[in-house]
């Protein structure tokens, strides 16, 4: 666990109600309800002025949102860097976690296993580690990708927008359209400017 030590003090209700959500903070460290003896870097998910009673929330810089009850003696509470504080120890990001599909044209096991080789060779044995593995057959086909509004009428051509041509329908699955747009995908189609030449 990459940690490093950090001279903070913890605050009260009352100082975390200065606070905004720029305002970088430190709380109890945990990831996936595994509670850790240290801190993560965090900020408030709403203006500390907005406190109406009960509990805080922040949201770590690893995504975990936590309450957190400033009174309360048995928790790690809310605590802000200050040099003239106590040293506690803090969670470093330490790497990004990528989640990777991969379209592997003819694919078969050997291609796949020269891929995590050079995947451990590249960023080292311990840490390329594949989690889950999902081996699904997709056709060698492009499509083309447009977003149109989600509501009104059918569209025409004019009211849609190209988000991508010439990609793979398996790219589309991890896509997410505009607010207030939808997808439309369609077979590709060789885009053919019948230009008149001189």
């Amino acid at each position: 666990m990459n940690t490093e030590k950090v001279t903070a003090r913890r605050l009260t209700a009352e100082d975390i109600a200065e606070l905004g959500l720029q305002d970088g903070i430190f709380v109890s460290a945990g990831t996936d309800g595994l509670p850790l003896d240290c801190y993560a870097p965090a900020f408030l998910t709403k203006p500390g002025k907005e406190f109406e009673g009960g509990a805080f929330t922040a949201r770590t810089i690893f995504g975990e949102e936590v309450q957190v009850l400033p009174g309360n003696a048995e928790e790690g509470g809310i605590w802000i860097a200050d040099k003239a504080g106590e040293e506690i120890e803090v969670l470093q990001s330490a790497g990004v976690l990528l989640n990777l599909a991969l379209f592997v044209p003819g694919g078969n096991k050997e291609s796949l296993e020269s891929l995590y080789s050079a995947a451990r060779d590249a960023f080292g044995a311990g840490v390329v580690q594949r989690w889950s593995e999902e081996i699904v057959a997709v056709p060698d086909v492009k499509v083309d990708l447009f977003e149109e509004p989600a509501r009104g009428r059918k569209s025409n051509s004019q009211n849609r927008d190209r988000r991508a041509l010439d990609i793979y329908p398996t790219r589309v699955r991890f896509l997410e359209p505009s607010e207030g747009w939808k997808f439309v995908v369609e077979p590709h189609q060789e885009i053919v400017d019948d230009t008149p030449t001189i």
